[in-house]
């Protein structure tokens, strides 16, 4: 018995909801923006990332995290922004059919204020291959997925960031209920975040 194919499931509910050839569910759509901006400095090296001042603190965070820069910007955005001139998106407050976009890591939030909400969870869209097999791992402590760990040879450092199966199962509930089509989440007040002492230094 597999406890986490369920989890496998309601990644495949995800690639034919949305259209996307992977979809790796995390445990919050921050570690799903992590693991992708982590992902695009190892194959691309540090940036200097255009983000909206006026996004979910977390966000920034990530960006550091992640060893990159910020530059903000004022532009105003809903549902979805990238993180230019990464193929990184966080898609937090956008979730309908079909809304993958070719060749992009698009970062998807299932806290419980969004479209697709419950306590937690996150997951990422996209459709590289190589991708697909680090970010798997590296959700999953640099693990290889099926392997015993007294038989894996571990590799990389990962992170616990792994998708319970409860909540999986809950998630593939909600989205077999959940229509179509689905408008972006209104827009939300956030503070602005070029005030923040901790991101000062971080920013050019």
């Amino acid at each position: 018995m597999n406890p986490y194919q369920v989890t496998k499931d309601f990644e495949q509910a995800l690639r034919e909801y949305t259209g996307a050839k992977h979809a790796v569910a995390v445990n919050s759509g921050t570690a799903a923006l992590f693991l992708s901006l982590l992902w695009c400095r190892m194959v691309r090296g540090e940036c200097i990332l255009e983000i909206p001042s006026r996004t979910y603190v977390s966000v920034p965070c990530a960006v550091i995290q992640a060893g990159h820069l910020i530059h903000w910007h004022q532009d105003y955005w809903r549902g979805e922004y990238q993180l230019s001139p990464l193929p990184v998106w966080d898609s937090a407050r956008r979730f309908t059919s079909g809304m993958y976009r070719e060749g992009q890591f698009q970062c998807l939030s299932f806290a419980t204020t969004k479209i697709l909400g419950i306590e937690q969870g996150g997951a990422i869209l996209h459709d590289n291959d190589e991708a697909d097999a680090w970010l798997r791992r590296m959700r999953f402590d640099g693990r290889t997925e099926g392997v015993d760990p007294r038989e894996d040879h571990f590799d990389l450092i990962g992170y616990h960031m792994i998708m319970l199966p409860s909540i999986s199962a809950q998630l593939t509930l909600k989205l077999y209920h959940l229509p179509n089509s689905n408008d972006d989440l209104l827009d939300y007040d956030y503070p602005d975040l070029r005030k923040a002492p901790a991101f000062r230094e971080y920013a050019r």
